[in-house]
């Protein structure tokens, strides 16, 4: 499995999402994506990727397209 595949995998996972709607996920925007679904990400990124997010990672984390970035600083690119 790919970066991007795992990647994903932890949105649609935690949100219960298709892809496409993985792929535009927002904080406060997408079904799911409450601080109880947050946390759910925030683990299955960090077993995905074998990292563990500072606590600034985990709050600045509010959309897919920023966890790619948030990522980077942990040398996962995606």
């Amino acid at each position: 499995m790919t970066n991007e595949e795992k990647y994903i995998n932890a949105f649609t996972e935690a949100f219960e999402l298709e892809v496409e709607d993985a792929k535009k996920a927002k904080y406060g925007q997408t079904t799911n994506w409450d601080s109880v679904g947050h946390m759910e990400l925030i683990a299955a990124l960090e077993d995905a990727f074998a990292v563990m997010l500072d606590m600034d990672d985990v709050i600045a984390l509010n959309s897919f397209d920023k966890g790619k970035e948030l990522l980077r600083k942990y040398e996962v690119e995606i």
